[in-house]
Parts: structure tokens; C-alpha cells; sequence
């Protein structure tokens, strides 16, 4: 998310604070988050429209990832978790493909070190 960020004229301060990352991890660790929430049902195995039932109200996650790639699209990025996770959404492939295609991926650097550099 760093690299769509500053691809779209983000700060990497602002996506690392309270605004960017703060909101990521009260996103992936409360019991309120209907994005949490989301993602717990489909990795019990639940489909899609059943959790988005059971939860009741709007999960925003599914219609932002669609925006989220469209944006790397868009600007030449490679986002491979929200590319899974989209992949999920629309029922491609299950949780645990998503994580084993992660897995097997060729490690290199997420971002480069200049992302951080003053401006």
C-alpha cells in the first residue's frame, strides 16, 4: 500500500501514523471490523454473500479492493496481498491458495528505500 500511495501522491508518514497504519490494525484486530470479520468467515469456509449476510451491514473491503487494483493497474504495480485478496472476494480461489501463492513468491524488497527520503 506504501508503493499505491506514493504512486498517487501519499505520504509514506501519513500511510505509516494513525490515519494509515493505525486504521490497518484496529482494521485487522477488532471485533467490530466488518472487514475482520469478513475475512474470519471466508477463512471458516463460508461464501461470500453468506458472511456478507450474517454480518448485516455494508464490508467495504470488497469494493475497495476492486478500486485498490485498479489504481495499481493504472500506475504499473504489482500488489500481490490485495491482488489476493481480491482474487478471495471473487470466490477465484480459496484463503489458503491466496497465502500459498504468497508464500511461494521470489523474495525481494517491498519498496524502495527512497519511499522514506524527505521530500
Amino acid at each position: 500500500m506504501l508503493r499505491l500511495g506514493a504512486a498517487i501522491g501519499a505520504r509514506a508518514e501519513t500511510l505509516m501514523g494513525l490515519a494509515g497504519l493505525g486504521d490497518l490494525v484496529l482494521t485487522c484486530t477488532g471485533d467490530l471490523s466488518r472487514n475482520r470479520r469478513l475475512g474470519l468467515a471466508l477463512g471458516r469456509g463460508s461464501k461470500l454473500a453468506e458472511a456478507v449476510a450474517e454480518i448485516g451491514q455494508v464490508v467495504e473491503s470488497i469494493e475497495t479492493v476492486d478500486t485498490v487494483m485498479r489504481l495499481a493497474e493504472r500506475h504499473g504495480l504489482e500488489l500481490p496481498i490485495s491482488h489476493g485478496v481480491q482474487r478471495v472476494l471473487h470466490e477465484e480461489i480459496t484463503p489458503t491458495e491466496a497465502l500459498r501463492g504468497l508464500l511461494a513468491r521470489e523474495r525481494k524488497a517491498e519498496y524502495p528505500a527512497a519511499l522514506f527520503e524527505r521530500r
